[in-house]
C-alpha cells in the first residue's frame, strides 16, 4: 500500500514540474548589430553605411594631391600645385545620429552635415542590410569676385543628400549602394543646378588590420530635371581604389582616385577628370575617435 502511494505523489509531483517548466516564460535572444561593417564613416569619398556609438568624436583629414601626368619632375603630383585638404569633426549624440562640420580647401567650401542610421544589419540576418541617411549644406567661401557682380549671398550654397544601402556580407566583404542629389543655387549656365548620382563602394578585408577599398560614383544625365534643354558640361564619373588599415580608434587611408573634389557635390557636379594615366592621383584620409 505504501508503495502505491509513494507512486501517485511521484508522478503528481512530477506532473507538476513539467508543469512549471511549460509555463517557464523562454528568455529571446537580442540580435545585435553586426560587427564593424566598415572600418571608418568615410570610404574614400563617400559616407559609409555606419554611425559612431554614441559620444564619440571623429576627426577626419582628408588631402588630394595633384595628378601624377608629370611623373617623378613632381613626384608623380605630390609636390604638384593644387592640392585639396579638408579636416573635419563629426560627434555622434546618439548610436545612429551624428552631426559635424569641416572646412575645406577647395573654394573655401565650409560644410555642415548630418548622418541617421534608423536600421542596422543584424548578426542573425533578422535585418539584412543597413539603411543610412546623409545630408550636408555648403558655404563657398571665395571672395565675392568670384561669384560676378549681381552675387547675392544664397549663390554660395549647395547641398547634398544620400541614401546608402550597406551589408556585410561576410568576415571579409561588406558592399554598398546609395542614391543621392545635388543641388547648388548658382552654375555656370552650361550646367545644371541639380544633379542625381549613384553610388557604390566596397571593401575587402584580406587580414584584421588591412583592406582594399573601392568606391565608383556616376552622375546621371536626366534631362528632365534641368530648365535647359542641352547642357555639355556633364561630369565624368569617379572611380578610386585603395588600400586602409586600421585599429580600434584609426583609420589611415591611401587611394587613387581622377577626382580632385572632397566634398561629393563638388565631385558629382564638377568632375571633369577621366580614369586615366594624365588625371589620376593620389589621396589618403586620416580618422581618429574619441570616446567620451
Amino acid at each position: 500500500m505504501k508503495k502505491i502511494v509513494y507512486l501517485i505523489v511521484l508522478v503528481l509531483l512530477s506532473g507538476h514540474f513539467a508543469m512549471a517548466q511549460e509555463e517557464a516564460p523562454v528568455e529571446k535572444k537580442v540580435d545585435k548589430p553586426v560587427r564593424a561593417p566598415w572600418e571608418s564613416g568615410t570610404l574614400v569619398n563617400h559616407q559609409t553605411s555606419i554611425t559612431q556609438y554614441k559620444n564619440t568624436l571623429e576627426m577626419v583629414i582628408s588631402h588630394r594631391f595633384g595628378p601624377v601626368e608629370n611623373g617623378i619632375s613632381d613626384v608623380f603630383g605630390i609636390m604638384a600645385p593644387g592640392a585639396n585638404i579638408r579636416i573635419g569633426f563629426n560627434y555622434s549624440i546618439l548610436d545612429n545620429l551624428s552631426v559635424g562640420f569641416g572646412t575645406n580647401s577647395q573654394k573655401k567650401y565650409q560644410d555642415f552635415q548630418a548622418k541617421y542610421t534608423p536600421f542596422q544589419q543584424t548578426r542573425e540576418n533578422t535585418i539584412p542590410v543597413s539603411l543610412t541617411l546623409y545630408g550636408n549644406a555648403a558655404i563657398d567661401g571665395r571672395e565675392d569676385a568670384a561669384f560676378g557682380v549681381d552675387y547675392a549671398f544664397s549663390d554660395r550654397l549647395s547641398y547634398f543628400s544620400e541614401v546608402i544601402v550597406g551589408r556585410k556580407v561576410n568576415d571579409w566583404l561588406s558592399v554598398q549602394a546609395s542614391a543621392n542629389f545635388t543641388h547648388y543655387n548658382s552654375v555656370d549656365s552650361l550646367l545644371d543646378n541639380d544633379k542625381i548620382g549613384l553610388g557604390f563602394g566596397g571593401r575587402i578585408k584580406f587580414s584584421p588590420q588591412s583592406s582594399l577599398t573601392l568606391e565608383l560614383g556616376v552622375p546621371l544625365k536626366i534631362e528632365s530635371i534641368s530648365q535647359h534643354t542641352s547642357f555639355t558640361n556633364h561630369p565624368k564619373p569617379h572611380f578610386s581604389i585603395g588600400y586602409e588599415v586600421s585599429t580600434s580608434t584609426h583609420a589611415f587611408q591611401i587611394f587613387v582616385t581622377n577626382g580632385l573634389g572632397i566634398l561629393a557635390q563638388e565631385l558629382y557636379m564638377y568632375n571633369t577628370n577621366e580614369f586615366d594615366s594624365k588625371s589620376i592621383r593620389f589621396g589618403f584620409n586620416i580618422t581618429r575617435l574619441w570616446n567620451f
